[in-house]
């Protein structure tokens, strides 16, 4: 898995295994662990990445390095997916909540959330159970992927993936290739394949071919991590900004509009990206530092 160059790879132990973060600093690669509560001397502003087939730390790696003046960046491969420990068994909503709940706790003073997709709606119900843990969220289409009562694990692709046996062979041939990848991004994930490059290919495929890395990923499509978020959003009350790609396929800009009128007062801003699909933190960076920017702004939390 790829990261920038000015950054270096700590792990941290959590109670279902080590995490892999990457971090601006001077410590050697693969040398330093990260204390139990990390006290750092600018505002925190950790990003994580969304679900997805060979999803990764990667995923923001166009973005967080813009943020390294005026913040303590830190970005984190999950537990399952990147460099970071991949259990050998079925992934469940509550390893996950409780796992980031252990990861936030490391962080002194609470930080500046971001994070996309599924993981996002994660972080606002964390937000909502702890959010003294949170100081502000900045979420890319944070879904349940099951809201407003739609079950997404009844869907034709979740049944099928759930057969046992048909879920491996998918996995081997359909998602942890190349060519498999490739199409996903191309298809689905971006609004234009052009910006597509072997870089961002080798980084998905690298992730997806960890051992184990198909427990995490099958539970994801499976349906098994999903939950209704709408259930969880009118209690939000920590200051939250929504960025969302217009041309976005499985969650749409209708979607994300619904769900934010359901807490204006928390949700104080939501931004349509143009031209852009799931990812824009991979497809347009340099436009959503841009917003990202001015929310920071908007919300005091901006060094200048």
């Amino acid at each position: 898995m790829l990261y920038p160059d000015s950054f270096s790879l700590h792990r941290i132990s959590t109670t279902l295994g080590t995490l892999v973060a990457y971090r601006k600093d001077e410590a050697t690669v693969d040398s330093q662990a990260i204390p139990s509560t990390h006290k750092l001397s600018h505002p925190p502003l950790a990003f994580f990445h969304g679900f997805g087939g060979g999803s990764s730390a990667y995923e923001w790696s166009q973005v967080y390095p813009a943020f390294t003046a005026d913040y303590s960046v830190v970005a984190y491969d999950l537990l399952g997916w990147g460099r970071s420990h991949h259990l050998d068994r079925a992934y469940r909503l509550d390893d996950y909540l409780s796992n980031l709940e252990e990861i936030l706790a490391t962080l002194q003073p609470a930080p500046i959330v971001v994070a996309s997709s599924l993981t996002a709606a994660m972080m606002i119900r964390l937000a909502v159970q702890k959010p003294e843990s949170i100081r502000a969220l900045l979420l890319v289409a944070p879904s349940g992927l099951s809201d407003f009562g739609e079950d997404y694990s009844r869907s034709p692709f979740a049944q099928l993936v759930s057969t046992p046996m048909v879920d491996r062979v998918l996995y081997a041939t359909a998602i942890a290739t190349s060519f498999g990848i490739r199409s996903f991004l191309e298809n689905r994930q971006f609004a234009r394949r052009d910006r597509i490059n072997n870089e961002i290919i080798e980084a998905y495929l690298a992730s997806a071919q960890q051992p184990n890395a198909e427990y995490s990923a099958l539970s994801f499509v499976r349906g098994d991590l999903c939950f209704d978020l709408a259930e969880d959003i009118p209690q939000l009350a920590v200051p939250t900004a929504i960025f969302w790609g217009q041309q976005s396929q499985f969650t749409s800009v209708e979607l994300g509009k619904r769900l934010a009128a359901l807490n204006p007062q928390a949700i104080r801003n939501f931004n349509v990206i143009e031209n852009a699909g799931l990812t824009p933190q991979l497809e347009v960076p340099a436009v959503l530092i841009g917003k990202m920017r001015q929310v920071l702004r908007e919300f005091g939390l901006a060094s200048t």
